[in-house]
């Protein structure tokens, strides 16, 4: 469930790239590409991390914490979906984020694109992990389980949306970048 080193090491150089100073993880696990992340944006950056189980959380934090990365961090416990409409709702953050990183439950992958779209600023970036599943996704007569269905369906949605520019890297398990028109 962790994205590998070098995968890491892509998205923190495409933070960089981007100037990143607000970004969003939706599904942070034990917090690697959150750091890679925070280890990109400014001491008066932020990136706010969404994960649902609060072990998981603790452990990012503790990571975060020996990494001095603790005041760039924000990492909310709940469903992402809940913490995107609170994002969007309650602190008015619509058009604020500069990148977003999707690495979390497959069958929420398309809520949480439609929410982090009105979350970043257009020309915002976002990268979401696993859209080619071992190559699962291209085998419509194989495999059908819940994840890969899903992802199926999140490949055609960001597909046929003009809202953004679109492009898919053959790197790790498939990462798709999206660029907010």
């Amino acid at each position: 469930m962790q994205v590998s080193p070098e995968e890491g090491q892509f998205i923190n150089l495409i933070a960089r790239a981007v100037n990143c100073r607000r970004a969003l993880e939706i599904g942070v696990y034990t917090g690697y590409s959150l750091l890679s992340i925070a280890l990109a944006v400014p001491a008066d950056g932020l990136v706010i991390g969404c994960e649902v189980d609060p072990e998981f959380a603790a452990v990012a934090r503790t990571y975060c914490e020996r990494a001095g990365l603790s005041d760039r961090v924000d990492i909310r416990i709940d469903d992402a979906r809940a913490t995107l409409a609170s994002l969007l709702t309650d602190e008015q953050a619509a058009g604020t984020f500069d990148l977003a990183f999707i690495d979390a439950d497959k069958p929420g992958y398309i809520d949480y694109y439609e929410a982090v779209l009105e979350l970043l600023r257009p020309g915002g970036l976002l990268l979401v992990d696993n859209v080619l599943w071992s190559g699962k996704v291209a085998d419509e007569g194989g495999t059908a389980d819940a994840d890969t269905v899903a992802l199926r369906d999140f490949n055609r949605h960001i597909g046929a949306d003009d809202r953004v520019w679109l492009s898919m890297l053959p790197f790790a398990d498939g990462i798709t970048f999206a660029v907010k028109r």
